[in-house]
């Protein structure tokens, strides 16, 4: 058994991961996903990543875990909060989903240019194209009708000032980590994420199917590289220390 803390992504909200975090109950893990206070205007990544940590309250010491690994997930802007949440919990394993990989001192609003995605999508005209559609055609292209207008219909805003602190790290924590994108996503381009990871983190990413939003239009799949992640904790894995 693992604690999940799953992070949702930017003007997302922790519904964005319910249909996971039940098929994670259902296989023995507990789950702890909280609304982030994305539309507060006073409230930055330090606040983000403090809103988990007391959510997960116990669960973030290790001491506290009756043996549970913790595993921190972070959904693309989500990231930000994630890795640095992993510089104030004992965590095991951290996981991007699609995820925007922070550098040092790199606000969110530097990152597009910084990690080369605008450099990307000038190269690429097929792929800017496809990002710069409407949040439909992007972000839940291939997620069922009625869950993608729920998903519309929750989005937030983001205040101004996550995107313009910066990350609040010295260096990546000293957390195995593991990188997941996802082939069909529209937003964040599978050739563009390889590189990113490689360079950012140092390892090969792991793919799946689909787009931006793997959570809602593949909930199943994404439960199990979950499950299995956590499992292999036990064993060896390919991943950043």
């Amino acid at each position: 058994m693992a604690v999940f803390a799953v992070v949702h992504g930017g003007g997302g909200s922790a519904w964005e991961w319910h249909l996971v975090a039940a098929d994670l109950a259902g296989r023995g893990h507990d789950v702890v996903a909280v609304d982030l206070p994305v539309e507060d205007p006073g409230a930055g990544l330090s606040e983000f990543a403090g809103t988990v940590a007391d959510a997960l309250g116990a669960r973030a010491r290790r001491r506290d875990r009756a043996g549970a690994e913790l595993v921190v997930v972070g959904h693309s802007l989500g990231a930000f909060t994630a890795a640095l949440l992993c510089g104030r919990v004992e965590a095991d394993l951290l996981v991007l989903v699609a995820g925007m990989v922070p550098a040092p001192g790199e606000a969110a609003q530097e990152w597009w240019e910084a990690s080369g995605y605008q450099a990307y999508l000038r190269e690429h005209g097929a792929a800017a194209e496809a990002a710069s559609g409407s949040e439909a055609e992007v972000f839940t292209h291939d997620v069922p009708p009625g869950l993608a207008a729920e998903a519309l219909r929750r989005s937030r805003d983001q205040s101004a000032r996550s995107m313009e602190e910066p990350w609040g790290l010295v260096a990546w924590p000293p957390v195995p980590t593991r990188a997941l994108l996802c082939r069909d996503d529209r937003f964040f381009p599978a050739e563009f994420m390889r590189r990113l990871v490689r360079e950012r983190l140092g390892i090969a990413a792991d793919e799946m199917g689909g787009g931006h939003m793997p959570m809602l239009a593949r909930p199943a799949e994404l439960a199990e590289r979950l499950d299995g992640y956590a499992r292999s904790l036990a064993g060896p894995a390919r991943v950043r220390t």
